[in-house]
C-alpha cells in the first residue's frame, strides 16, 4: 500500500469589517466603497490559503453580536477585523468576545497619501482607518483579548501582507495541532527525563489527541502485509534511496535483501497503522529482548517512518512526543521537520553538527538519501537499515518543544544556515548548521532555556510564523 500523506488543513478565518452606521446617510456611496475594500481583503486572505468566513460590514453593536455568534458557530481559528473607517469600540468588542479567538486588526489605508488641499470629509472617512485602532486596542487589552495590529497600505504593501500571510499560516498550524491525532507506540526511552510528558497536558495545551498504541497493533498489520504490497514498497525504496556500501564505521554493513524485505514489510504495516488509526503523527520506541518479534519490529521502523515523515506524518523516535509536535508544526509550515539532536561542535569552521539515527524528513534534502545497513543501533537493541542524509544547504530553523517546572509547554527557536561540507557516514541523518552565535555560546544560550535534547530541523527561516503559532496557542516562546 502507498505511504499515507497528510497536508495542512486551511485556517478558518472569520472576517468582519467595521464602520459607523451614522455615516451612510451622510455620505452617499461610502458604505459600498468600503464593502468593496473588504471584498479585496477577503480575496487576499483566500489567496493566502485561508477558508474565509465573512460576517460582512459591521456597523452597530447588534451586528457585532451576530458576527461573533457566526464565528463561534463556525469554529474559526482566527478573527480578522478590517478597520474600514471609524467605528466605536463598543461595536467591535462583542464580536471577538463571542467569537472567542485571537484577533488580527487590519489598519490598512487604501491610499498612500491624501490630497490635502482638495480632499473632502467623505474621502477622508474612506481612509481614516487609523483613527479608531488605538481605541480598539485599548478595549481588547482591558478585556484580556489577545490581538495584533497590522498597519500599512491596503494595496501593494508587501510588508503588511507578508505579516498577514504569516498569521494565516500560523492559524493553519494551530488548527492542525488542535485536530491532530498522535500515535504513541511503545514507551519513552528509559531514563530520558527531558522527554517524559503528561498526555493530558498535551490534550489541554494544544488540543492534540494522543492515541496510545501497543506493539501488537503494529505486529498484526506487519503480518498482514501482502507480497504485492511488499514488492511495491521495495520498488519505491529502490527508486528513492541510494544503497550505500559499507563505510569506515565498523558497524556499517551492506543493504541485504533480507534487511530490505523486512524494512519494506514493516513500512507496509506502518502505513496500515497510520490509516486505520487516522494518525497525523507518531512517536515510538520499544526495546524488545533477545531478538524477539518486538525487537525486530523496533529495529525495522526507520525506513518506513522516514517515508511517513516525508509525506506529512512526522515520526519521532525514542518516544519523544514533544518533538513530534515540533516536527508537525514545521511540516505544516512547509518547512519539513526532521528528527534531530546535537552531535558535535566544530570549533575550526564554527558550526554545530546535528542529526539522529531515527527518521529524517526526506523531502528537505536536495540529494537522494542513502540507505545503510548497520550491524547494531548504538544504545539500542537490534540491527537493520538506517537512513543517511543532509538537509539542503541554505537557511534553516530548529524548533524545540520543552516544558517548564509548572508543566507549561515552551517553544524554542533558532534560525541558522545549513552548510556544505563532509558529514559522518554512520547511517544517521547529519547536517552542518551555523547559527548566529559561535558554537559554544550558542549551546550555552540554548541550554539556558531547559530544552529537551531533540529538536525538529526545517528549511527556511520560520521564526515569525512560529512566534505567531505560539501566540495563537498561548504558549511561551523563546528565540536563541
Amino acid at each position: 500500500m502507498s505511504t499515507p500523506q497528510r497536508r495542512a488543513a486551511p485556517a478558518r478565518v472569520g472576517v468582519f469589517g467595521i464602520g459607523l452606521a451614522a455615516y451612510w446617510p451622510q455620505f452617499e456611496g461610502l458604505k459600498e466603497r468600503l464593502e468593496g475594500y473588504q471584498r479585496h481583503v477577503e480575496a487576499q486572505l483566500s489567496t493566502l490559503g485561508a477558508e474565509v468566513v465573512s460576517a460582512g460590514l459591521v456597523d452597530d453593536p447588534f451586528a457585532a453580536g451576530a458576527a461573533g455568534d457566526l464565528f463561534a458557530s463556525r469554529q474559526v481559528d482566527l478573527i480578522v477585523c478590517y478597520v474600514a473607517t471609524y467605528a466605536t469600540s463598543s461595536q467591535v468588542l462583542p464580536t471577538v468576545q463571542r467569537g472567542r479567538r485571537p484577533v488580527l486588526v487590519l489598519n490598512l489605508q487604501p491610499t498612500a497619501q491624501l490630497d490635502y488641499e482638495h480632499v473632502d470629509t467623505g474621502e477622508w472617512l474612506a481612509n481614516c482607518c487609523a483613527c479608531c485602532v488605538p481605541e480598539i486596542a485599548n478595549a481588547f487589552a482591558r478585556s484580556r483579548i489577545p490581538f495584533q495590529v497590522v498597519s500599512g497600505q491596503l494595496f501593494d504593501d508587501a510588508r503588511a501582507w507578508n505579516i498577514i500571510g504569516d498569521w494565516v499560516r500560523a492559524a493553519a498550524v494551530a488548527r492542525s495541532l488542535a485536530h491532530a491525532r498522535i500515535g504513541f507506540l511503545g514507551h519513552t526511552y528509559p531514563g530520558m527525563l527531558d522527554m517524559y510528558s503528561d498526555f493530558t497536558m498535551i490534550h489541554a495545551q494544544v488540543g492534540a489527541h494522543v492515541e496510545v498504541l501497543e506493539m501488537d497493533d503494529l505486529a498484526v498489520r506487519v503480518e498482514a502485509a501482502t507480497a504485492a504490497e511488499i514488492a511495491a514498497k521495495i520498488a519505491a525504496i529502490r527508486e528513492l534511496f541510494v544503497f550505500a556500501e559499507p563505510g569506515s564505521d565498523r558497524i556499517s554493513q551492506p543493504v541485504t535483501p533480507e534487511a530490505l524485505e523486512w524494512s519494506a514489510r514493516v513500512a507496509c504495516g506502518l502505513d496500515r497503522l497510520v490509516e486505520e488509526f487516522q494518525l497525523d503523527g507518531l512517536t515510538y520506541y520499544y526495546r524488545g529482548l533477545n531478538g524477539n518479534l518486538y525487537e525486530q519490529l523496533g529495529a525495522g521502523l526507520i525506513v518506513g517512518n522516514s517515508l511517513l515523515t516525508a509525506n506529512g506524518v512526522p515520526c519521532s523516535g525514542e518516544g519523544d512526543l514533544k518533538t513530534c509536535l515540533s516536527m508537525l508544526m514545521l511540516d505544516r509550515l512547509g518547512a519539513g521537520g526532521s528528527y534531530t539532536e546535537f552531535y558535535a561542535m566544530d570549533f575550526v569552521e564554527g558550526f554545530v553538527l546535528m542529526g539522529h539515527d531515527g527518521p529524517g524528513h526526506l523531502a528537505i534534502s536536495d540529494r537522494r538519501p542513502q540507505l545503510r545497513g548497520l550491524g547494531l543501533y548504538h544504545g539500542k537493541r537490534g540491527y537493520g537499515l538506517s537512513v543517511e542524509f543532509q538537509v539542503r544547504n541554505g537557511p534553516v530553523t530548529i524548533l524545540g518543544t520543552t516544558q517548564n517546572a509548572a508543566g507549561r509547554l515552551k517553544l524554542l527557536i533558532a534560525e541558522g544556515e545549513a552548510l556544505a561540507g563532509p558529514t559522518m557516514k554512520i547511517g544517521n541523518t547529519n547536517s552542518r548548521l551555523r547559527f548566529g552565535l559561535p558554537p559554544a555560546e550558542f549551546m550555552d544560550a540554548w541550554c539556558a532555556h531547559g530544552p529537551t535534547h531533540h529538536v525538529a530541523l526545517g528549511i527556511g527561516h520560520r521564526r515569525g510564523a512560529i512566534e505567531r503559532v505560539a501566540r495563537l496557542m498561548d504558549l511561551e516562546c523563546a528565540v536563541v
